[in-house]
C-alpha cells in the first residue's frame, strides 16, 4: 500500500482504490492533505497490469473461445486487476516524466 511521503502515513486499500479513479496526476493524502504523486517505476507497473484485458481478449480471438467465456474472462480478471493496484502504487512529492 501507499505510503506519503510528507507524513509517512501509510494509505487504506479503500483510500487508494478512491484516489486511483481520479482525473488529476496529483493525490491529496487523505491524512496530511499533501499532494501526492505516482513515481515512474509505480506508473509503468501499473500500464503493465492493465495490458492483461487488451491480451484476454486477443488471445480469446485467436484461439476461437466463445465470446461469453471471453467475457467472464475480461470481467474476472479486470476485478483482479482493480483489486491488487493499489499495491503497486508508490508516491513521491514531484511529479516525474513517464520516460
Amino acid at each position: 500500500m501507499p505510503t506519503c511521503q510528507k507524513c509517512k502515513q501509510q494509505w487504506r486499500w479503500k483510500q487508494t482504490i478512491r484516489k486511483m479513479f481520479t482525473l488529476d496526476t496529483g493525490m491529496i493524502c487523505p491524512h496530511c492533505g499533501k499532494k501526492q504523486f505516482l513515481t515512474t517505476r509505480s506508473k509503468k507497473k501499473s500500464n503493465l497490469l492493465v495490458f492483461i484485458i487488451p491480451l484476454i481478449m486477443l488471445l480469446g480471438v485467436l484461439f476461437s473461445v466463445p465470446p461469453l467465456i471471453i467475457l467472464i474472462c475480461i470481467a474476472l480478471s479486470s476485478f483482479a486487476v482493480i483489486s491488487v493496484y493499489p499495491f503497486f502504487f508508490e508516491l513521491t512529492n514531484e511529479e516525474e516524466a513517464l520516460w
